[in-house]
């Protein structure tokens, strides 16, 4: 089938799926297609995936009308290895797929908000929110957290550390770790910690880097410190991932405490898929816990497991981008990238394994596969995944009563098509999905502040804004 060498491709992003509800594409196309999906089954997914919807997640450099896509796969592109397969598919077969790939496609366009107006005031189901400026001239405000006084500390991928007082009036804080500002590297999260007004430990994670032989390599690692008026003092390195990479991208480096006090941390797979996720001698592709000052709780799964890294609480994952807790049942919720197609949002259970890469949704970002399983035993499904993926980045667990419908639900920022992404919950069980903020920006982080308030940072420009009900 459609050869990928005959394309220009995109990155990551679209239609979502529920492991309970199935493919989620605007229209009920199940029964319509069933017999063309198994057409796609046997002659494209060994070369496209499974999924037809990460498949057409693309530039179509020969057209993707129907008449066009009916073209490309009856006569081919030989120099580009697009196969000819007039002589093998029937041709009523061949107008079968590209009715498919045209039905699939209109699930891609309804994340195109390129065309919606920029506003300060959004409406969604229930509710009406306008936002309000708290800082502006940022690069990537990566982390968000609110302090006992009503100021906010707010990270900024490129190495600073930012505090906003109530008046919007912003501090420098001085004395934070040196940061490798590389690709996907840099400052990362902030967290307080949960008896903050009496101990004043404040939590940050980032690109920790070493020269290694002649070689610049870095890791994700954490830091915790106090604040001396705006110097961060005290600062003791508490948790390091090994080994150190030359890669520069998936970091994870989201931080959660849960309600016994014990800290998880994410770790992405460093780009190193084939070794690091499903090993446990190694620190990436992981969920880590630990205590609040760095060291390893007893109780751990792989605590007493020879040669594995004491700290993992799952493993199998690819580039975690959200934590965040259900307080009323103390349940860990996560959110990671996938590759082209397959981002997944998760609870995470002890010792887990989550499947990354021998399952997946998803497909290389060349449209190539690297696994043909989306289910193995012993791998823990995803309580939701995306096709094509959003690139979800940033995560809170709504349960200020401010938002009215809201609370309950997961917020999640977008990367890729710039809005916020609303998963309404109940009981713990996914329900529908709402697009919320459409147009805002590449949205990389979404916190509920101390306050009840929900803060949301934008990149590049980098803004954080507040999100007032109206």
């Amino acid at each position: 089938m459609l050869r990928i060498c005959s394309f220009l491709l995109c990155l990551a992003a679209l239609a979502s799926c529920s492991k309970k509800s199935g493919l989620n594409t605007g229209s009920d196309d199940t029964k319509q297609f069933a017999d063309t999906r198994a057409i796609y089954d046997r002659y494209c997914s060994s070369c496209h995936g499974e999924k037809v919807e990460a498949f057409v997640d693309r530039k179509w450099l020969h057209g993707k009308t129907k008449d066009a896509i009916i073209a490309s796969i009856s006569n081919g592109y030989i120099d580009a290895g697009m196969p000819i397969w007039k002589n093998t598919i029937q041709p009523e077969d061949i107008a079968k797929l590209a009715d498919l790939i045209v039905s699939s496609l209109e699930t891609v366009d309804q994340y195109d908000f390129e065309d919606v107006e920029k506003t300060d005031t959004y409406k969604s189901k229930g509710i009406t929110v306008k936002l309000e400026t708290v800082i502006d001239g940022l690069d990537s405000p990566w982390g968000i957290t609110t302090l006992p006084d009503g100021s906010l500390l707010v990270t900024d991928r490129e190495g600073d550390l930012w505090k906003i007082a109530p008046d919007k009036s912003k501090s420098k804080i001085t004395g934070v770790p040196e940061v490798l500002a590389t690709g996907q590297g840099g400052m990362f999260d902030v967290k307080l910690h949960p008896n903050y007004e009496e101990n004043g430990w404040i939590y940050l994670t980032y690109a920790k880097h070493k020269n290694e032989n002649g070689r610049i390599v870095s890791t994700t690692a954490m830091t915790r410190g106090k604040l001396q008026g705006n110097t961060l003092v005290s600062k003791e390195d508490i948790f390091e991932a090994v080994p150190y990479s030359s890669t520069r991208h998936h970091y994870g480096a989201r931080m959660i405490f849960d309600n016994d006090g014990y800290l998880f941390v994410s770790v992405g797979d460093r780009g190193n898929r084939d070794k690091n996720p499903q090993s446990l001698d190694n620190a990436c592709g992981k969920i880590h816990r630990i205590k609040d000052d760095g060291s390893i709780p007893e109780d751990n799964p792989f605590y007493n497991t020879p040669d594995a890294i004491k700290s993992i609480w799952s493993y199998g994952h690819r580039n975690p981008q959200g934590l965040d807790i259900d307080r009323a049942t103390n349940t860990l919720w996560e959110h990671e990238h996938g590759p082209r197609g397959g981002d997944e949002l998760n609870i995470i259970l002890k010792g887990k394994n989550y499947g990354w890469p021998v399952i997946s949704y998803g497909i290389n970002y060349d449209a190539t596969t690297f696994t043909d399983i989306t289910e193995k035993e012993d791998m823990l499904q995803p309580e939701l995944y995306w096709i094509p993926s959003i690139a979800p980045c940033g995560m809170t667990y709504v349960t200020s009563d401010k938002y009215g419908a809201w609370q309950g639900d997961i917020l999640a920022g977008s990367l890729r098509f710039k809005y916020l992404n609303k998963v309404s919950l109940k009981d713990g069980v996914v329900g529908n999905e709402e697009k919320l903020l459409p147009n805002i920006g590449r949205l990389r982080s979404v916190t509920q502040g101390a306050d009840g308030f929900i803060y949301v940072g934008v990149e590049k420009p980098g803004v954080v804004y507040k999100l007032l009900p109206q």
